[in-house]
């Protein structure tokens, strides 16, 4: 289901992960289908645990959840970092990513999500020197 997004897109959103990743140990994960099959957060639950986003070692994952036929998207952390970022980062980082999304660049939405995540991640959870990426860079896809 990889043809939901172009190759350079693609392309694009990895290198904003490697980028946002950098200058920290967090991890960042992109999951993208046509629709959502169930509730909005459910979905994106479920696929944080089967994408084993769960498992890193400070709990320090974000996924990013898009059903681009149905126009929804989710973002979820995990423990670790929803126990640091301030209340409402979520929703900062939701908001401006609507308002790309309603200026019909949804890569871009993306984009700025991934680096936005990224940088909070770097404040909360520094790059160590034997920082080990724990989770693929590369984007997931659904049905």
């Amino acid at each position: 289901m990889s043809d939901i997004i172009d190759k350079s897109d693609r392309q694009r959103l990895v290198a904003a992960i490697q980028k946002a990743e950098k200058n920290t140990s967090g991890e960042i994960r992109i999951h993208i289908e046509n629709t959502c099959p169930e509730e909005l957060m459910d979905r994106a639950a479920f696929l944080f645990e089967k994408l084993k986003m769960h498992k890193t070692e400070l709990r320090n994952g974000v996924l990013f959840y898009l059903a681009m036929k149905d126009r929804v998207f989710a973002v979820l952390g995990d423990a670790g970092i929803n126990s640091k970022v301030p209340e409402g980062f979520w929703d900062n980082i939701k908001a401006e990513m609507t308002t790309l999304f309603k200026n019909d660049d949804p890569i871009g939405a993306i984009e700025t999500g991934v680096l936005m995540a990224g940088e909070q991640l770097q404040s909360h959870f520094p790059y160590q020197s034997d920082d080990v990426n724990e989770l693929s860079d590369e984007i997931s896809f659904g049905k």
